[in-house]
């Protein structure tokens, strides 16, 4: 494995391969030494990809994809299939694909297994989420201090839509539920407060979850429509995935429901076109809208960063100044430890933006007016972490692009 790797701590991967892999006890302790790994260097997926030369073993740190190693042959589909004992799925089945839970696991890691096939034998990719006790309320996140106030203030509406969005792996969730245990403290126990989601990531005291099961003709649209009749006052739906489940929120929305969801866009305004696109009517998003949270997580610079000196390695980002990754000890050659939030809020309200709304202008204009009404951009948050020395220009542009 790579010697540059933040992955490369030689005792992770010698640990697992010096296991003898003909031994009858080789895929438990392999997926145990794995896992346990993985939590202590609080990586969020673990990939592990069978091919024609053996078991490809990565995972995820800070939103980087980082190699472990390549690990015998012989051994993929025994490691595979201890992952699927543990998440209480079928192991006799491998042509299709499977998704399942791991409990009780030391340091009270929710850990989630998907597997699929493919040519060489069955993928497995195991999502690790926040020990309990992390990320849990809004002011966990790292959010800049306006938005956090302003979202607070959202959140004691009693009607209306708060849309979380950004691409997947930008902490969408873990915003969504920290507004759940906003509203259920808040509240103090006099709200009626109901999730719906696909699947039920975190269970959380005071809400009323349930899980979709589309096959049984229990989708989000449906599940929703029945809500109607559970006297709720806040519901969470766990995404926004077509025209039926986003008609069937923003009506509840308008009729004296606080509701809070997630949604894929590149950015609020971009939301915002995105769902007009697919065919909700503008009175219903200008109306149904309190506001639209978009998100990106950044890595944050180690403290053995360095000045860029030259122009060209701020990567055409206006800023005054700009620090570049290092690599050190304490953050495994890497030049970077943790994430940093970046974040834009849109409100709907009765001035130009509302009316664009209406009138179906595009997410350049849209956001050009929010801009305008007082909303801090993604690209200026990014800008100004640039100029801080929490992030690195290549590490914006890795996320953001180029397209500014």
């Amino acid at each position: 494995m790579s010697t540059t790797s933040v992955a490369n701590d030689a005792s992770v991967y010698n640990r697992l391969a010096e296991l003898d892999a003909s031994s009858p006890e080789y895929a438990t302790k392999f997926v145990d030494r794995l896992l346990d790994a993985a939590s202590c260097i609080r990586a969020s997926d673990v990939h592990l990809q069978p091919t024609g030369a053996g078991i490809d073993v990565r995972w995820r740190l800070d939103g980087v994809l980082q190699p472990v190693g390549v690990f015998p042959r012989g051994a993929a589909a025994d490691v595979v299939s201890r992952m699927k004992v543990l998440a209480e799925l079928l192991t006799y089945r491998t042509d299709v694909p499977q998704e399942g839970r791991i409990r009780d696991r030391r340091g009270n890691v929710e850990i989630r297994v998907s597997t699929f096939p493919t040519l060489h034998g069955e993928r497995a990719v195991v999502r690790l989420f926040a020990a309990q006790g992390e990320y849990l309320h809004l002011q966990d996140l790292g959010l800049p201090d306006d938005i956090l106030a302003r979202l607070s203030e959202l959140l004691a509406e009693t009607s209306g839509a708060i849309l979380i969005t950004g691409p997947a792996g930008s902490g969408k969730t873990t915003t969504a539920y920290a507004c759940l245990r906003e509203l259920v403290r808040t509240s103090e126990g006099g709200k009626s407060i109901v999730s719906l989601e696909d699947p039920i990531e975190s269970a959380v005291d005071g809400v009323s979850q349930s899980r979709v099961n589309p096959t049984a003709g229990f989708d989000l649209a449906a599940g929703l429509r029945s809500l109607m009749r559970q006297d709720p006052e806040a519901i969470m739906v766990g995404e926004i995935r077509d025209r039926e489940t986003a008609e069937a929120a923003f009506q509840a929305s308008l009729t004296g429901h606080l509701l809070v969801t997630t949604f894929h866009a590149g950015s609020a305004a971009g939301a915002i076109s995105r769902l007009s696109d697919m065919g909700i009517e503008p009175y219903l998003l200008r109306s149904g809208i309190l506001g639209i949270l978009s998100q990106r997580l950044v890595r944050q610079l180690c403290s053995c960063r360095e000045p860029i000196s030259d122009a060209t390695g701020k990567l055409n980002l206006t800023v005054t100044q700009a620090w570049q990754a290092v690599g050190c000890e304490q953050c495994l050659g890497s030049g970077y430890r943790g994430r940093v939030i970046l974040a834009e809020l849109l409100q709907s309200t009765p001035t130009e933006l509302g009316r664009a709304i209406l009138s179906r202008s595009d997410a350049p204009q849209l956001e050009q007016l929010a801009i305008e009404a007082g909303m801090t951009s993604i690209w200026q948050r990014a800008k100004s972490a640039v100029e801080a020395g929490r992030t690195s220009p290549s590490e914006v542009r890795r996320v953001l692009g180029f397209a500014k």
